[in-house]
C-alpha cells in the first residue's frame, strides 16, 4: 500500500528527486558526500543576504572533548540587544552540517530580526550520546556568556531544529532546564525526532513515515545515536526527549509536524503532554505534509508552514518590555 494519493500536490514533485536513502554502516560515508554535495546545488544561486554577518567560531566543547565549531549569523541593521536562536541541523543524528542550513538560517534571521548561532556537534555513530547534545549545550553557553560581544539580550534566547535537530533542541531544553544555568525564552521544535520506541511499536501508524525518512533510517539513526538497539530501558531524556517523566519548568514551545511524518504521534503525544503540565505550546499539522516536506518552497503548505513559525518565533522573542505594555 501506498500513501502517495495522500500527498499534497503541490509538495509531491519532491518525492521524484529526493533520493532514497538506504542507510548501513558501509554506505554512511558516501551518504554524508552525496548530501552535502545535493545541498550544496540546491543553495547554488539563491539570495546572498548580504545584510547579515556570517562567522565561524570555535567555542569550548564539553569537558574533555574538542571544541565545537558554530556558525553566527549577526544582522547588521536590526536595533540590538537582539534576541538569539541557538539552531541545530537535522539529518537523523548521522548525516548532516550547519552549514546545510545556511539559507534557513538566514531566513530566520531576516524574518525575525535576530541573531542566530547553528550548531556543528559531532555526529553518531562516531560520537554517540552524549556527545551531539552536550556539544548544544556547550554552544548554548557560550551563547549566553558572550551575549554581550554579540549584542544578544541573554534573557530572549531560543533553541530550536528540525527533525534530529529538533530531537537535539528537546533534549537540549530538559538538560538546560535541570542544569538551571541557562534561561530559555522559548523552544521551537520542527517535525522533532523525540521517542526511540517508535522503532518498536506493534502499532505503526498506517499512513505515516513512507516517504523521506521511513522506519528503517529511523532504527539506523536511533541505533546510532544510543550505541545499543533503541526501544529498551533505561534510555534517558537527554537523548529521546519522550522519555521524560515530567515536562513541567520548560520553556514555551511550537512543535509543527505533517500528517504524513513518520514522527506525527510521537510529536502529537509530546504536545499533549507539554500542555498537560503546564509549558504554554502551540502546536500545527499539515495535511497532505511528509517528512521535510518544507523542501517544496512554494508550495502553499510549505508558505503557511514558515509563516506559523516564524509569527510565534517573534512573538515569543519579542522585547520584554513590549510583551507587557
Amino acid at each position: 500500500m501506498t500513501t502517495r494519493h495522500l500527498v499534497d500536490p503541490e509538495i509531491a514533485a519532491v518525492l521524484d528527486v529526493f533520493p532514497g536513502l538506504e542507510f548501513t554502516q558501509e554506505a554512511l560515508p558516501q551518504i554524508r558526500t552525496d548530501m552535502a554535495e545535493m545541498n550544496a546545488q540546491m543553495a547554488a544561486g539563491l539570495p546572498t543576504f548580504p545584510d547579515i554577518d556570517v562567522t565561524e567560531r570555535h567555542v569550548p566543547g564539553p569537558e574533555g572533548a574538542p571544541e565545537v565549531s558554530v556558525l553566527v549569523y549577526l544582522p547588521k541593521s536590526a536595533p540590538r540587544p537582539l534576541p538569539a536562536l541557538l539552531w541545530i541541523h537535522g539529518g537523523g543524528y548521522i548525516i548532516g552540517s550547519a552549514k546545510q542550513d545556511d539559507i534557513q538560517v538566514k531566513n530566520i534571521v531576516t524574518a525575525v530580526g535576530c541573531a542566530a548561532v547553528s550548531v556543528d556537534y559531532r555526529l553518531a555513530p562516531e560520537t554517540p550520546f552524549p556527545g551531539p547534545v552536550e556539544d548544544c549545550y556547550a554552544a548554548l553557553k557560550w551563547l549566553h556568556a558572550h551575549a554581550a560581544e554579540l549584542g544578544v539580550d541573554a534573557g530572549r534566547i531560543a533553541i530550536g531544529g528540525a527533525s534530529a535537530g529538533g530531537g537535539l533542541a528537546a533534549g537540549l531544553g530538559l538538560l538546560t532546564r535541570d542544569r538551571g544555568e541557562v534561561p530559555l525564552a522559548f523552544q521551537l521544535l520542527i517535525y522533532p525526532m523525540l521517542d526511540d520506541r517508535t522503532v518498536s511499536t506493534s502499532d505503526p501508524h498506517p499512513y505515516a513515515g513512507e516517504f523521506i525518512w521511513t522506519a528503517d533510517s529511523n532504527h539506523f539513526g536511533w541505533q546510532a545515536l544510543l550505541d545499543q538497539a533503541p526501544g529498551g530501558p533505561d534510555i534517558s531524556p537527554y537523548a529521546a526527549a519522550a522519555r521524560a517523566e515530567h515536562l513541567a519548568g520548560l520553556p514555551p514551545t511550537y512543535l509543527t509536524v505533517g500528517a504524513l511524518d513518520l514522527f506525527l504521534e510521537e510529536d502529537l503525544e509530546y504536545a499533549r503532554r507539554l500542555m498537560r503540565e503546564g509549558v504554554p505550546t502551540e502546536l500545527h499539522v499539515y495535511p497532505g505534509a511528509f517528512h521535510g516536506f518544507n523542501l517544496a518552497a512554494d508550495a502553499m503548505v510549505t508558505k503557511a508552514f514558515d509563516r506559523d513559525a516564524m509569527d510565534a518565533l517573534r512573538r515569543a522573542l519579542k522585547p520584554r518590555t513590549a510583551a507587557l505594555a
